[in-house]
């Protein structure tokens, strides 16, 4: 009988085993199912962030060569090509009035016009404008310039897609008289926009004139009027070379001699000023070509070296501007013969005296590619409106026709993450500016702002919540009495559940005009709290013992909450008297006008108090666990071999605890560099590089919130957003991995106290 019973419960025994190791075997290999998942979709997640990332940072291709005769007349030389922007249909614009419209592709002659000049007067000289205008020049023998501009019609007939070229004469087909002399017209300058025309003229005998036709519309009936402006611009530089007129039409650029240019003043067009002559070549040089980028800004230059350097304007004090020499670029294999700016872009194309072709950004100074099309120099450049190809003459006349794809030439390690001048700018700074109001917007796209942003952002959060949170984990899991922690670990817990749009909607609405309101009193909460828990903790040791015996052990925090709130209450109180006495009565006025310091409502302080709120709770959290969690065993052996309860603490718990407590801190760091809402609703949301405690910022994670609804798929800016997202991973996968490192070196460290 007693056999069968223990045969009985062996067996009994033997099936518990089996069921138990079954169940660790299914946990384990669930347990590993999930951790290899977690691999998987953040190894997946890198690789599509990644995949959207690359193409910025791949090299233009060219394709789609070819290469033709000159279309249309070959008897006179070619002032420049243009095309529109679905490089179907290509223009050269001759030098003697012949514009012919030809394939893109292949150089078929589709349509041919000439300018209407007058019987027995002759074109002298051509000039064209800004290449978003579609407008020309020409001077005339007799003195009288005509402007032309194309256009191009797009319709679909049958549903597909014809363009048809045309031409339009802005001030009449008739010669607008520039030189009441009549003298030949030798070089051109010429400007048209809707609202008027600016016409610059260097005449035979060496006179330099400027000329402008106002277009006024009465508003009413829609009825026009021009008006004609004359001046003449003496003396005139000797040895004049090239006119240029900038696209707002306010300043004119004369270049002469070897390299000398000079800049005028012609606002009004009846005085213009001479403003300031530079040297735009270095010494022993000369310049070969000069342009001007779209958006009427900058100058770029080339060399008989093969030099490139942009030029533009930048204040020096006050009202005043000079030109000042901003970037030099790499150089062409020979001297430069040619230069082609893009429509809209800040791109430019560059040819050289042995048939080289360059491509060029300004903003990113990048050399985007060189390419050999001729053993001859190249003559004339042309960009279509899309900067999607380019066409090229030589000095033999043959064109070379391509397509280019370069969609990302505004991206380079400068351009992200160095200072970079930009155009209207006193000096080199770190801009993120994604949109502007017009289309001369130049591209600002530096991470640099957005990462210490984010980096701000964080250690303001973390100055604020680590001590809190380690020092109550601290107190909450090794001195308070555990009726008192079931109340406080949950409470604290809780708050890890609010929603964070709820703190940084509190945050923006209610902490921030508090803060501005109290800015004195909330600084002197920062001296006053510390000091109060000192204070009230001397007197709680001086009190009489049975006094303090009333209190049970582990309850003592209870009675230090009226303090701190007396504290508050106190340098809330002192704070305006305080103000109104060192501070004139407006402590962010003050600090604005007398040490400079700029202040913002929304600022640094605002946010590191509202994420420092959200991130305690995590860090609370696991920290104390991590000391709860020390084996009671160590704490008793170490008060039994005469050590006090805080030796023990330091030497023991903490210790055993660290990698815990490490851990704690670093889910902070990484919830604080993730954070979007508060930041994006309790800050100014400036992408500014400032550290000051009262100036705002923009994090990567809140400028994809912010700019990712808005972004166009597939552009610069929508794959510059998911590099945000990319570097926001690469930092937050460094700091878990030093985390874990060291978190692994204190456990194998302190493993064995």
């Amino acid at each position: 009988m007693t056999t069968a019973s223990q045969t009985s419960t062996a067996i009994s025994v033997d099936a518990g085993m089996n069921r138990r190791m079954l169940a660790d075997t299914l946990f384990k290999k669930l347990m590993t199912v999930g951790g290899v998942s977690v691999i998987v979709a953040v190894t997946a997640i890198f690789f599509y962030l990644a995949s959207v990332v690359v193409p910025l940072f791949m090299p233009p291709t060219v394709d789609q060569r070819q290469q033709y005769g000159t279309p249309g007349p070959a008897t006179q030389p070619t002032l420049a090509y243009s095309g529109e922007e679905q490089r179907e249909i290509g223009s050269r614009i001759g030098a003697q009035g012949a514009i012919t419209f030809f394939r893109f592709d292949n150089g078929q002659v589709l349509a041919e016009a000439a300018v209407p000049v007058p019987d027995g007067v002759q074109i002298t000289s051509a000039d064209i404008g800004e290449r978003r205008s579609y407008s020309q020049g020409f001077g005339l023998s007799n003195g009288g310039v005509i402007l032309v501009k194309q256009a191009f019609t797009v319709t679909f007939p049958g549903n597909k897609r014809l363009i048809t070229p045309a031409l339009s004469y802005p001030l009449g087909d008739k010669p607008l008289e520039v030189d009441p002399r009549g003298q030949p017209i030798r070089l051109l300058g010429v400007q048209q926009t809707d609202d008027g025309s600016t016409i610059a003229a260097l005449t035979d005998d060496g006179r330099l004139l400027v000329s402008a036709v106002n277009v006024t519309t009465n508003p009413m009936t829609g009825e026009t009027r021009s008006e004609t402006q004359r001046s003449e611009i003496s003396p005139a530089p000797a040895g004049i070379r090239q006119l240029v007129i900038e696209s707002k039409q306010r300043e004119l650029y004369v270049l002469h001699g070897a390299g000398s240019l000079a800049r005028y003043n012609i606002a009004d067009k009846t005085r213009p000023v001479l403003l300031e002559t530079v040297d735009l070549a270095p010494q022993g040089q000369r310049v070969t070509a000069l342009t001007m980028l779209s958006g009427g800004f900058s100058l770029i230059v080339g060399t008989d070296q093969g030099e490139l350097a942009q030029w533009f304007l930048v204040r020096t004090a006050g009202a005043h501007f000079a030109l000042q020499r901003i970037r030099g670029f790499a150089a062409m294999p020979a001297a430069v013969t040619a230069l082609a700016p893009e429509f809209f872009r800040k791109g430019f194309i560059v040819g050289d005296a042995q048939g080289h072709l360059g491509s060029y950004f300004a903003t990113s100074q990048r050399q985007l590619f060189v390419e050999k099309l001729s053993d001859k120099p190249l003559t004339v450049l042309g960009i279509p409106p899309r900067g999607n190809g380019y066409l090229a003459q030589d000095a033999a006349g043959l064109v070379f026709a391509a397509a280019v794809d370069n969609h990302y030439p505004e991206v380079s390690f400068s351009s992200l993450w160095q200072k970079v001048w930009y155009e209207s700018y006193e000096t080199p700074d770190y801009v993120w500016q994604s949109s502007a109001a017009n289309s001369d917007f130049e591209p600002k796209f530096s991470l640099a702002p957005l990462t210490y942003g984010t980096i701000k952002a964080a250690s303001y959060a973390m100055l604020i919540s680590v001590p809190l949170a380690v020092l109550g984990a601290i107190f909450t899991a090794y001195f308070m009495s555990p009726r008192m922690r079931t109340f406080v670990k949950p409470t604290v817990e809780v708050m890890e559940a609010l929603p964070t749009v709820v703190l940084g909607f509190l945050a923006g609405l209610w902490l921030a005009p508090l803060v501005d309101n109290n800015l004195a009193g909330v600084l002197l909460c920062i001296l006053l709290l510390p000091a109060s828990i000192g204070l009230a903790s001397y007197v709680w040791h001086v009190l009489p013992q049975a006094l303090t015996d009333r209190v049970a052990a582990g309850w003592e925090a209870a009675l230090l909450m009226p303090v701190l709130v007396l504290a508050v209450w106190l340098a809330f109180e002192i704070g305006h008297p305080v103000e109104a006495a060192l501070f004139g009565g407006d402590m962010p006025n003050w600090l604005s006008n007398e040490l400079g310091i700029s202040y913002e409502q929304r600022n640094s302080l605002v946010v590191g108090i509202a994420m420092g709120f959200a991130v305690t709770p995590n860090i609370f959290s696991i920290a104390e666990d991590a000391i709860f969690s020390v084996p009671k065993s160590l704490s008793s052996g170490s008060l039994a071999l005469g050590a006090t309860a805080w030796q023990t603490l330091i030497g023991v718990v903490l210790l055993t605890a660290s990698p815990g407590i490490f851990s704690a801190v670093m889910i902070g760091l990484g919830r604080a560099v993730g954070e979007t809402m508060i930041v994006l609703m309790a800050t100014g949301n400036t992408a500014v590089m400032d550290f000051s405690l009262f100036t705002g910022f923009r994090t990567l994670a809140a400028n994809i919130g912010v700019e990712m609804p808005e972004a166009g798929v597939g552009e610069t800016h929508y794959r510059l957003l998911f590099l945000s997202a990319l570097v926001l991973f690469a930092l937050t996968f460094f700091f878990n991995t030093i985390a874990e490192l060291v978190r692994q070196r204190l456990r194998e460290k302190y493993q064995t106290i």
